[in-house]
């Protein structure tokens, strides 16, 4: 069974950073793309980031590009999501999945999913 548990997040000022896992668990995810998602009030679900496993090729949106870095521990099967300068409009509930398919940023093409984790940023 195919696990995603997130982590990290919180309530913080804005400029502050915050740094989100994933631990990934229940399969190989070789070829698989580590995908980081945001959802905020009353809003669709935002692709953010995501990393291909194998390699570590990353793809982000424009408006985290420079602000926000994706990483991975092959060894401990875990994804970060290094937040810096966050904004107010950067609050959301963060999802962390994995797809088969690499830069998409269509989230019906993640086939797992973790439950999420909330970030706040005061102004």
């Amino acid at each position: 069974q195919v696990q995603l548990v997130e982590s990290g997040g919180g309530s913080v000022q804005a400029g502050d950073s915050l740094r989100l896992s994933c631990a990934a668990s229940g399969r190989a995810f070789n070829g698989y793309a580590m995908g980081w998602f945001r959802q905020a009030p009353g809003k669709e679900r935002e692709f953010v980031a995501s990393m291909r496993w194998s390699g570590g090729t990353t793809y982000y949106s424009d408006s985290v590009k420079g602000r926000f870095t994706v990483s991975r521990d092959i060894r401990k099967n875990m994804v970060f999501l290094q937040m810096n300068n966050l904004k107010p409009e950067d609050t959301a509930v963060y999802y962390c999945a994995a797809g088969p398919i690499w830069a998409t940023m269509t989230p019906s093409q993640y086939n797992y999913w973790g439950q999420g984790t909330q970030v706040t940023v005061s102004s």
